[in-house]
């Protein structure tokens, strides 16, 4: 028990760390509201899986700090392992805790490629996959778009709005990133509630996508 309240304080203490470091995050889909809810599902799946919640809830709460680096010649996970290691070696954390921490966090991104290799990893991955899906995904998704567009960026293929016959490119077409990667997401949960709770999401980011068709073939 005591270690549990040790870990809980240590949670918290944590966690109002990175709020204050996520304070001036100019950037809405990766900012503080993308961080609290990672950590807050995460916890939930963790509960439900049988996860370690302290290793979770930790790497949760990290997952995203390289984003707030300058440097850009390193993928942001690799980044934030490195901005972890840092900010756990001013806690007691017991060093193979602090390792399954830092692997957590570099197995989260979609990008890099890292297969977790524990549950802990596989509930932070899960977790931060479902913040790309449903309303809140479509919400990110608008506004990542729009944050990384250029003069050429357009909402979708004129011609071929959902990406039925054109060569897919979502750096052109916002749209194009529903079919690139974020209705691939449900197939790559780990855990049974990761996957319950994708399919729930992914069949809302589908009725949107009825929805906008039916609007622009009026």
């Amino acid at each position: 028990m005591e270690a549990k309240a040790t870990e809980s304080q240590l949670l918290s203490e944590v966690h109002a760390v990175l709020q204050q470091r996520f304070a001036t995050v100019d950037d809405p889909a990766h900012g503080w509201e993308h961080i609290e809810r990672v950590y807050q599902l995460a916890l939930q799946i963790a509960e439900l899986e049988g996860a370690d919640t302290f290793i979770v809830g930790m790497a949760a709460l990290m997952h995203d700090l390289g984003r707030l680096s300058y440097d850009h010649t390193k993928h942001h996970a690799e980044l934030s392992v490195l901005s972890a290691t840092e900010l756990l070696a001013a806690y007691p954390i017991a060093t193979d805790k602090q390792q399954a921490i830092l692997h957590a966090i570099a197995a989260h991104s979609f990008s890099l490629g890292i297969e977790p290799r524990t549950l802990e990893a596989q509930v932070v991955r899960d977790a931060d996959r479902l913040d790309s899906l449903g309303a809140i995904g479509i919400l990110r998704w608008a506004i990542t778009g729009t944050v990384r567009r250029t003069p050429q960026t357009r909402s979708y293929h004129l011609d071929d709005p959902f990406a039925e016959r054109h060569t897919l490119d979502d750096h052109r077409y916002l749209l194009d990133h529903f079919f690139t990667k974020l209705l691939k997401l449900s197939s790559t949960m780990s855990t049974q509630t990761g996957r319950a709770l994708a399919q729930q999401r992914t069949a809302f980011m589908y009725a949107y996508l009825d929805e906008l068709r039916r609007e622009i073939q009026l």
